[in-house]
């Protein structure tokens, strides 16, 4: 039976991990490679299930996932202690890693950001990722904190609500009059040039779909934009038609550069934040500035 995970085996694990070798995780570690393949090998032995694939580079099981991820945070846990006992270097700054999504990156997450304390002082690494993915990131430990679409909770981690991102589906006068004049709007959408932000993103499907019961979803001729601002920037050249968020369809619609298509059927997306069980002073100051932040921003 496994009575415990013993820290350094965990540690040689998350190196190797990270590395994508045993030879690169044992110059980190200043040790051998022959001592990372056993100690890894201990703790698959400890543990009862295999850790690593040995491919190239290496990559985790999902067993392994779990203990990365319990690696990352009790390195966390570690580097909170340090600073807490005044044992870190002079004004080193403790880093917080986040994924969130890049509308919510492009319009209300760095406002939230700017509202953390800068004592002491902190580091962020944001990672860009759909709403639909930024929980993997999570699940695999390589952030301490998501933005998500996904009101369950990834073990380990606890969620709350933040408010709802809420997407207009719009288009340029001049692509209105070239595709979307000659019939019913749910069935010239399924013909027109759309708009993606890559090829995960299913909005434009998702609207199609709720306004015409039967259609596959969006037509067949899609561009990708993988920036937010280039996205909107897109539909508004006139490129395709697309699901912009509110916040920055505001100008573009006054200004009539953007039509709206369907003014009174929004599409809203929840978000949610979720984040690791961890007392750690600086992942809470970070996580009430984004609620903060967002209970000002998003609609609830």
């Amino acid at each position: 039976m496994m009575t415990d995970l013993p820290l350094e085996q965990v540690r040689t694990l998350l190196a190797v991990v990270d590395e994508g070798t045993f030879d690169a995780a044992a110059a980190v570690l200043h040790v051998t490679p022959s001592a990372v393949s056993q100690r890894v090998k201990a703790l698959e032995q400890r543990t009862g299930r295999v850790l690593l694939l040995r491919t190239k580079p290496v990559r985790p099981t999902e067993s392994g996932e779990i203990v990365v991820r319990f690696a990352r945070q009790l390195a966390r846990l570690e580097r909170d202690t340090r600073s807490e006992l005044g044992m870190s270097g002079a004004g080193e700054p403790t880093r917080v890693t986040v994924a969130v999504n890049a509308d919510s990156l492009a319009t209300w997450f760095l406002p939230a950001l700017t509202r953390v304390p800068r004592d002491p002082p902190l580091c962020f690494e944001l990672h860009r990722e759909d709403q639909t993915r930024t929980a993997e990131l999570l699940r695999e430990g390589l952030v301490m904190a998501a933005v998500t679409s996904s009101p369950e909770a990834v073990t380990g981690c606890s969620v709350r609500a933040l408010g709802t991102m809420r997407y207009l589906a719009a288009a340029s006068p001049d692509f209105v009059a070239r595709h979307l004049e000659d019939g019913p709007l749910g069935e010239t959408l399924t013909r027109a040039p759309v708009m993606a932000f890559d090829r995960s993103d299913d909005l434009q499907d998702t609207f199609v779909r709720g306004l015409r019961r039967g259609a596959p979803g969006a037509g067949p001729a899609r561009h990708a934009v993988p920036t937010s601002e280039g996205f909107v920037a897109a539909v508004a050249a006139g490129f395709g038609w697309g699901m912009v968020p509110e916040a920055q369809a505001g100008t573009l619609l006054r200004t009539g550069r953007l039509i709206p298509l369907a003014p009174d059927r929004p599409l809203d997306v929840p978000l949610y934040w979720q984040q690791w069980k961890l007392d750690s002073p600086a992942l809470a100051t970070v996580a009430e500035a984004v609620a903060e932040e967002a209970a000002r921003t998003l609609r609830r």
